[in-house]
């Protein structure tokens, strides 16, 4: 079969499984079985597929059609300029996390800190935040923590491919972690989704990615509760604590953060409150929440 016939079935299967976007995926899935970008695509219309790979792309394609996310089926996704590796043990990392990467950079810069910083990534899934962090600031000590040892795994898997020093612990949020004042930064995407919105939620998260990666709590407040006074053990006086949210969770959060300084929301291109950055007092009373 030539890439051409094979390329237009694909998109046909696709589109009558209502996947979206499905010339998008068909392509990509092509470019994962015979090692091509689009210019060689495009160029070589007519090129065989051999049977193996016939067989091999027929079964990405299905998997595709079934509703698994791409992400999945690739087994990557491109987070802050670099190729990251994703399974079904990890959330696939998304752009809107990328605001907790800058919001971290533009503290740094703002406030002239470092280069020696300290930080720790909680719930660290696939890696994407603690491993860009660690490329972009290189004599910091970065940590990552997350409860699952197989995104754990991947999440080294990561670390080593990308060259990206980074220090991890198997850990329910910072219980493992000695918390002794000494982080600048305690970072985080936790599991924010109220299981009270569980609905509202898109069926391929509810059916593919890690349930503990989402769902939190009837309200999605439950390891956001716990971060808090956790992080707050953590951090040296002055230290932040950045945490992307839920799009209706702004005013939740920044109310349980009511005795921390400088509590802000950073908005994602459309507007919505994406990340929470907040600093722990530098003097007086430094009580738990």
């Amino acid at each position: 079969m030539q890439l051409r016939q094979a390329l237009h079935a694909a998109v046909a299967q696709l589109e009558a499984a209502e996947i979206d976007e499905p010339r998008i995926s068909a392509e990509v899935l092509v470019f994962q079985v015979i090692n091509c970008d689009r210019a060689y695509l495009f160029a070589h219309p007519e090129r065989e597929l051999n049977a193996e790979e016939q067989l091999q792309y027929e079964s990405l394609v299905s998997r595709r059609a079934s509703g698994e996310p791409l992400q999945y089926v690739t087994g990557h996704q491109e987070f802050w300029k670099a190729d990251f590796l994703v399974t079904p043990a990890v959330l696939i990392p998304r752009p809107e996390t990328e605001h907790v990467i800058e919001a971290v950079l533009d503290l740094v810069h703002h406030h002239a800190l470092g280069p020696r910083l300290k930080l720790v990534d909680v719930g660290t899934g696939s890696g994407a935040i603690a491993i860009s962090l660690a490329r972009e600031l290189p004599q910091a000590e970065v940590h990552a923590v997350d409860l699952s040892p197989a995104a754990l795994e991947i999440a080294r898997t990561n670390a080593q491919r990308l060259a990206a020093r980074v220090f991890f612990t198997q850990s329910d949020v910072l219980a493992s972690i000695e918390r002794d004042s000494s982080y600048d930064f305690v970072v985080s995407n936790p599991p924010y989704v109220g299981l009270n919105e569980a609905d509202k939620v898109q069926e391929v998260v509810k059916h593919y990615e890690p349930h503990m990666a989402v769902f939190a709590g009837e309200e999605g407040l439950d390891v956001i509760r716990r971060l808090i006074p956790q992080a707050r053990e953590a951090l040296r006086p002055g230290g932040w604590l950045l945490m992307e949210i839920g799009y209706t969770q702004a005013e939740s959060v920044m109310a349980l953060l009511a005795t921390w300084d400088d509590v802000h929301a950073v908005s994602d291109l459309a507007g919505i409150p994406r990340v929470i950055v907040a600093r722990k007092p530098t003097s007086g009373c430094d009580h738990l929440e």
